[in-house]
């Protein structure tokens, strides 16, 4: 396996396929009392026929068990995102036990069992905090950002091993990586690792694009910027001014912002014959509906639609990762159990009606599998004043994001998790959410009229 940005060449590519896995739910808890406002839990005719389908194959859920799985994983993102709120610098982590519903809460204060616990999640005390963890992360970062390490293929921060992961081909090389950054050894567990990791290149989540006429990605998921439309991908498919044609080969538009290395996002701009919908393609077996883009648990099920292998679904392992690509180092993707190849690149990861991100790139492939990064979508929409289209986006899209007034006041709050239904204040007046999404800066209510209604 060889660590190269690949961009599949304009030719067809059949889908490969997997033997259903092995995963099944191992248990309940109780998260599920947990559906207050600000949780998303999707219904269930929002869940398609073929992620329920990709679900059986890959995770070996029949489609009862995947709708409760994916109705515990919205409720656990909905625990952990207040939890986290609530602990505060205490606060390690959360994640979801290997094949089940069972949510973990680390906090590095032993006095914070009971809250965690009355949250209907298990509480673990540990030593370093996220903050610390992700810190040192960053410092990590930081010397891959000087020049990209050799040997070192992708480094994260492990909520379930409490520690700052660097895997190497080497122990020296990490050893170096590491004294490098001045991070405390204490900090770290290095794996020695064998992974190649490289980036797949080759108005619908999934769809084929192609570049210039001479590559192809695919699309992550239509946007809008005021009311200009297009779509999110990934930043090594292309750079501004590319221009793009859509997989009927007719003209599309153009790159308008991407960032590659560093990051892996990018957004097009489409022409007036380019309709977005909040839709992922199924290839075949349904399309998939978006609702919002509330970020999952470590351990839940997540889903990815490309134009080379159409639907394959895992489970995230580590969010916050960074990835060593020969052009360079990408920090801030997540990392998956789910496989990819050429051409998968900017396509859509979903978990149920979730949006989560878009392919970057992985070593394997989806004949024998492999880990697969993903550039999670909400950096991309706030680094280029995007609003996702969603199942509840009125004919109106919302403004760009503006910068707050400087007295705002009221119960709403960037970062948090709302539910359509959710009722909030601001500015003296209350507002009704219209649809599912984790508020971003710039996205206050009287700003984003297909998110909240004013009552």
């Amino acid at each position: 396996m060889e660590i190269t940005m690949l961009r599949r060449r304009a030719f067809a590519a059949g889908a490969a396929v997997l033997a259903a896995g092995t995963l099944a739910l191992a248990g309940q808890t109780g998260i599920a009392s947990a559906g207050q406002a600000g949780s998303a839990v999707p219904a269930a005719e929002q869940l398609s026929p073929g992620l329920l389908d990709a679900m059986s194959r890959d995770l070996g859920l029949d489609a009862g068990e995947a709708r409760t799985r994916i109705a515990d994983e919205s409720r656990a993102a909905a625990v952990a995102s207040a939890l986290e709120k609530s602990l505060g610098a205490d606060f390690a982590g959360a994640r979801l036990s290997e094949g089940s519903a069972v949510l973990t809460v680390a906090t590095t204060d032993r006095a914070d069992i009971a809250r965690i616990t009355a949250a209907g999640a298990r509480a673990e005390v540990v030593r370093h905090s996220l903050d610390r963890l992700d810190a040192a992360k960053a410092a990590l970062d930081a010397v891959a950002s000087k020049k990209a390490p050799k040997d070192v293929p992708s480094w994260y921060v492990d909520v379930r091993t409490n520690r700052l992961v660097v895997n190497a081909a080497r122990t020296a090389a990490a050893d170096g990586f590491v004294a490098a950054a001045g991070i405390p050894r204490g900090l770290v567990r290095v794996g020695l690792s064998s992974e190649q990791p490289r980036a797949y290149a080759d108005l619908r989540g999934g769809d084929a694009y192609y570049m210039n006429g001479t590559g192809r990605c695919s699309i992550g998921f239509p946007v809008r910027r005021g009311t200009q439309n297009g779509f999110v991908t990934a930043g090594h498919c292309g750079t501004p001014g590319v221009t793009t044609t859509g997989a009927n080969q007719q003209a599309q538009g153009s790159f308008q912002g991407s960032t590659f290395p560093g990051r892996d996002y990018a957004w097009v701009a489409t022409n007036a014959n380019w309709t977005p919908r909040a839709l992922v393609n199924g290839y075949g077996n349904g399309d998939v509906t978006v609702a919002g883009s509330t970020q999952a648990v470590v351990g839940s099920s997540v889903c990815r639609s490309g134009s080379t292998t159409g639907w394959h679904c895992g489970t995230i392992q580590q969010h916050n990762s960074s990835v060593t690509y020969p052009e360079g180092t990408i920090s801030g993707v997540t990392r998956t159990s789910v496989c990819a190849e050429p051409g998968d690149s900017g396509g859509s990861f979903i978990s149920g009606s979730q949006a989560q991100g878009v392919t970057s790139g992985g070593s394997g492939n989806c004949s024998q599998g492999g880990t697969t990064y993903y550039q999670p979508v909400n950096p991309a929409l706030a680094a280029y004043g995007l609003t996702l289209v969603t199942s509840g986006t009125p004919t109106d899209p919302p403004t760009d994001p503006t910068d707050p007034p400087s007295e705002p006041g009221g119960t709403w709050a960037a970062g948090t998790t709302y539910a359509a239904g959710a009722v909030v204040t601001y500015g003296g007046a209350s507002y009704r959410c219209l649809q599912g999404h984790q508020a971003q800066p710039g996205w206050q209510p009287p700003n984003v009229p297909a998110l909240w209604q004013r009552v």
